[in-house]
């Protein structure tokens, strides 16, 4: 019986689809090249994509805190680790929208969205009410 139910239970997970990752997801060297960050579901809320940096290409940067944020709170936190892109939606695969990219340099959140590019290239545009700038991640 113990057979029986085992056997039951691996063709019932074999025969489950498979969710495949959207083709955004995965590590982006950043237009600069100082950093990568690393873009999958969001850890609370799966059915969107955030994404954090973990890498920094200068060794004084990856010791860095955020002393740019505007809350006092946060200027002590690390800036490897940190998450800087939140809240994608899905709006085709390849694209998403409705989220919020966070710029350390700066400590401005922005309005985002990001897309795959034909050449595999990610564009990631940060927007205040209509104005949009774009940049081109490569993946690492």
């Amino acid at each position: 019986m113990r057979r029986l139910a085992l056997a039951a239970a691996l063709f019932a997970a074999c025969a489950s689809p498979a969710f495949a990752a959207d083709p955004v997801e995965g590590d982006w060297l950043t237009q600069t090249g100082s950093g990568k960050v690393r873009i999958a579901p969001c850890a609370q809320r799966p059915d969107r994509l955030c994404g954090a940096i973990f890498w920094l290409r200068d060794p004084a940067d990856a010791r860095a805190a955020d002393i740019n944020n505007p809350d006092p709170a946060l200027r002590k936190r690390p800036i490897l680790g940190l998450l800087m892109i939140r809240d994608f939606r899905q709006a085709a695969p390849g694209r998403w929208t409705g989220g919020r990219i966070y710029d350390p340099n700066t400590g401005k959140t922005y309005d985002s969205k990001i897309s795959l590019s034909p050449n595999g290239a990610l564009k990631v545009e940060g927007c205040i009410l209509m104005v949009c700038q774009a940049q081109t991640w490569k993946r690492s």
